[in-house]
This record gives structure tokens, C-alpha cells and sequence, in this order.
């Protein structure tokens, strides 16, 4: 695969893995003015990204194995034109459960992107240099997390949340083209399986029972979760009980969203040093859980908000190289069913993150205790489920021989 080639699918690639991140991120500054509008309480407008984090996790388990069947490029065509027409009904939404429906279609479309990014990566690319291709396929990712809430706080200097699900639907519809015009397909007919529910169902059953992917897949999740309730609530707490504006609360997002891309490349540099994806893997999960105890300090003192704000950038940082670690990790001796892993993965990683997000909302989306003590017990999880599913030597050596 030439130079370019590599750069022109790390582009195309990277977008479609990160625009669950930019829909979700791009109209967080603007989830108190939304509430406002729709004259409608925190907790729906907050109910809308629940929603879309679970329309995200159940659209990935239908689309992974039906791409293991019908192969990526068809999925991802239809997944994409969904995604456009939920943004512009997003944007016309008159009420807030018009803009929950919205969102649920919304999330089935971008779901496409999500789960066939990391399958057509696990198709074409194996062990380290998964890794590495991933990791600089982040660097595209990353600027979801960077530039959505800094373009959503600027463009509500401009115009209402309307235009930032309106910028959405054009991001949308500019990548429906790229793909239709650049992207080939991945797998190839003879490595395409039957359509069959049944065997469709014993892959499942056989991923959910493995024990060396779950132990991967889990950890993973359970970070992600620690972010994503950072993601739920860090626009509320910032901006009701610290005090910043929408652009203030952008900036930091974008901070930590670098540090993101920034970790990422570290691990790739690493890696290509000959260090092991499993040894990276668990010291970042490590340097997590010390972040993290952190952040729940920090919002059970009330502590400055300085050393909150470098604490969070820490463990949102730390997903850098947590993410593509485990999933190699996980996907890689599961080369004839990634469609089906790549969607187990998403289903359990965003299941969990709505489960996060939900637990914070008992306790309202405004309370920085809630914040802080979720990042800490997901982040806590995460370290603690390697060692607890560890495999046998007899299953490692398995593995590593379908490697």
C-alpha cells in the first residue's frame, strides 16, 4: 500500500471513527441554551445524548455482522444518508422529544461510521501495525473532540444550536461523497460469510465467551465510560458551578481532546520501538485511575479549579492509547468475524458510557461529586478487569497462533 494510499484512508477512516465523537461533542456548549429553547428541563436535553450513545450502541451490533456478510462500502453508504437526514431533523426539532427522535436516527446513521472504521482497519492491517495505523488514524479522530466544541462555542456567537446540527448534516453529507467516490471495499467476496442468523448468533455467543477479547473489549469500555461521563457532565459543571462561558468551556474540551492525539502518537512511537500493546495498555490504565482519583478529590474538596482541569486532562489524555492498545488486542485474532467484534465492541463501549451518564443524572447533571465519582469507579473497573479475566497460557497460546 503506497504512501498516499495510507494517508488518504487514515483520513477517510479516522473521520468515520470520530463522528460519534463530533455529534456528540459539537453541541455540548449548547445543551443550556437548548434546554432553555425547548423549554425543556437539563435532564431531557441530557436524555438526547443518552439516547444517541445508545442508538450508537445498537445500530453497530446490526451493521458489524450484516458487513461481514454484504461487505463494508454498502453498509456505510446507507449508514451515512441516515445520518444526514436525522441532523436536519435535529435542526427543525420543535420540541425536546422531537429532538430525541431525531437524535435516535441521527445515531443509527453515525453508528455506521463508527463500527465499520474499525473493521475495514482490522481487514486490511494485523498486530503493530494495527496499532500504528490506528494511532495516526487519530490524529484525525482527535480533532473531533478538539475543533467540535470550540466550532460549536463559536458558532453560537452566530446563530442558535440549529446551525451546529445544520454544520453537522453537511459534515455528513461531504463524507457520503468522499466515501461513494474514494472508498473500495475492503473485504473481498471470498472472505464474506454466509447470511445465516443462526451462525450470525454463534459468533456473538462465541465472541461474548472469550475471555482474552472480552478482558480487552472491557477495559476499553470501561474507560470510555470514564470519559464519556467527563463528556456528560463537564459542560454543566464547568459552565453552571465554575463559572466559565461556552467559549471558556470549548477551550478546555479542545485541551483535553489534544491530549488525546498527543498520547496517541506517543503509543504508535513506542510500539514501533518494539514496547508491548500489553504493557502500554495497563500502565495507561494505571496513570487513569491515579487521574481520576484526582478528579473526585478535587470535586469533594472543591479544590481550585486549575488542579480539576489537570486532572481531567490526564484521564481523558489517557484514551489515547488505551483505545487502539485494546483494540488491537481484542480484534486481532478475529480477522474472519471483525464486522461482529468491532460491533460487540461498540455495543459494550457505548452501553456502558450511557450507563455512566445515566448514573451521574441521579444525582443531577449539574453536581460535580457525581462527575468525579463516576470517572473514578469506570476508571477503577477498567484496571481491575485485565487481571480478572486473564486467560490460561493454554488460551494465549491460541490466540497468538491465529495471529
Amino acid at each position: 500500500m503506497s504512501i498516499i494510499h495510507r494517508i488518504r484512508l487514515a483520513l477517510v477512516l479516522g473521520s468515520l471513527s470520530g463522528f460519534g465523537a463530533l455529534t456528540i461533542d459539537m453541541y455540548l456548549p449548547a445543551m443550556p441554551g437548548m434546554a432553555r429553547d425547548l423549554d425543556a428541563r437539563p435532564s431531557m436535553v441530557q436524555l438526547s445524548l443518552t439516547v444517541f450513545v445508545i442508538g450508537l450502541a445498537l445500530g453497530q451490533v446490526m451493521v458489524g455482522p450484516l458487513s461481514d456478510t454484504w461487505g463494508r462500502r454498502r453498509p456505510l453508504i446507507v449508514g451515512l444518508s441516515l445520518y444526514v437526514a436525522g441532523s436536519v431533523c435535529c435542526a427543525l426539532a420543535p420540541t425536546g422529544g422531537w429532538l430525541i427522535g431525531a437524535r435516535a436516527l441521527q445515531s443509527l446513521g453515525a453508528a455506521a461510521g463508527t463500527v465499520l472504521a474499525r473493521a475495514i482497519v482490522r481487514d486490511l492491517f494485523e498486530g503493530p501495525a494495527m496499532i500504528r495505523f490506528l494511532s495516526v488514524a487519530m490524529l484525525v479522530n482527535g480533532l473531533a473532540p478538539i475543533l467540535a466544541p470550540v466550532v460549536g462555542g463559536q458558532v453560537l456567537r452566530f446563530t442558535s444550536w440549529r446551525g451546529i446540527f445544520i454544520i453537522l448534516a453537511a459534515i455528513g453529507a461531504v463524507l457520503l461523497v468522499t466515501v461513494l467516490v474514494t472508498q473500495r471495499e475492503s473485504l473481498p467476496p471470498e472472505r464474506r460469510r454466509p447470511a445465516h442468523l443462526p451462525g450470525t448468533l454463534r459468533d456473538m455467543a462465541a465472541l461474548a465467551t472469550d475471555r482474552s477479547y472480552l478482558r480487552y473489549v472491557l477495559a476499553a469500555a470501561l474507560m470510555f465510560a470514564a470519559v464519556f461521563a467527563y463528556i456528560s457532565g463537564s459542560s454543566f459543571v464547568l459552565q453552571n458551578v465554575y463559572g466559565l462561558t461556552a467559549q471558556q468551556f470549548s477551550l478546555v474540551f479542545a485541551t483535553n481532546g489534544l491530549g488525546i492525539v498527543l498520547l496517541a502518537q506517543v503509543n504508535g512511537f513506542l510500539i514501533g520501538r518494539g514496547r508491548e500493546a500489553e504493557a502500554l495498555l495497563r500502565s495507561a490504565l494505571v496513570i487513569a485511575v491515579v487521574a481520576a482519583s484526582g478528579v473526585f478529590a478535587c470535586t469533594a474538596t472543591s479544590a481550585p479549579l486549575p488542579i480539576l482541569l489537570i486532572c481531567l486532562f490526564v484521564v481523558v489524555s489517557m484514551l489515547g492509547p488505551i483505545l487502539p492498545d485494546a483494540t488491537t488486542l481484542a480484534m486481532g485474532p478475529h480477522a474472519a468475524t471483525a464486522g461482529a467484534a468491532s460491533s460487540l465492541q461498540g455495543l459494550l463501549q457505548f452501553l456502558i458510557g450511557a450507563a455512566a451518564a445515566s448514573a451521574m443524572g441521579v444525582a443531577g447533571p449539574g453536581s460535580p461529586i457525581a462527575m468525579g465519582v463516576t470517572l473514578l469507579v469506570c476508571a477503577v473497573a477498567a484496571l481491575a478487569v485485565l487481571p480478572l479475566l486473564r486467560t490460561t497460557s493454554a488460551e494465549q497460546r491460541g490466540v497468538g497462533a491465529d495471529w
